[in-house]
């Protein structure tokens, strides 16, 4: 291996670590913020899956990339709080698929909205730019191509 291919290993492992801290923390922050709203984060997360379209809760699961009975548990909630509904899914019979009902609408609505305010405030008293940010989304697309290109069987 030449010693740019170590620099590159090196790099792309120093920014993995950093990728992990900062998710860490955005997760952290996002607690914070879904407990002030009387929600956790796997409840945002899944409204957020399933605000776009309807899903099962398996496709919900692998869009998260967490377990099905994880993501069961959570829909169960979701509906037991009117959050959420189900309803048949027409391509399978024995699954049904998650949408929100108007309630969570205005309950994902809200988390948005609290989490932006707050990310705006701290963006706002950093350095970092729009470009910057964008430069940052193509290297992790481009990472996770990669990486999609190396879990295929």
């Amino acid at each position: 291996m030449s010693d740019s291919s170590d620099d590159l290993a090196t790099a792309y492992r120093l920014l993995i670590a950093e990728v992990y801290e900062v998710a860490g923390r955005s997760r952290r922050t996002s607690e914070a913020i879904a407990a002030e709203l009387g929600h956790t984060v796997a409840r945002w997360h899944l409204m957020s899956a399933v605000i776009d379209e309807p899903r099962s809760v398996a496709a919900a699961a692998r869009r998260l990339g967490l377990a099905r009975q994880s993501v069961q548990r959570v829909a169960d909630q979701l509906v037991a709080d009117g959050l959420a509904r189900t309803t048949p899914d027409p391509g399978d019979a024995r699954a049904a698929r998650l949408s929100l009902t108007d309630a969570g609408c205005r309950a994902l609505g809200q988390l948005v909205e609290q989490s932006d305010r707050r990310r705006s405030a701290q963006l706002a008293a950093s350095d970092l730019t729009d470009d910057d940010l964008q430069a940052a989304r193509r290297v992790l697309r481009t990472l996770g191509d990669l990486l999609a290109d190396d879990a295929a069987p």
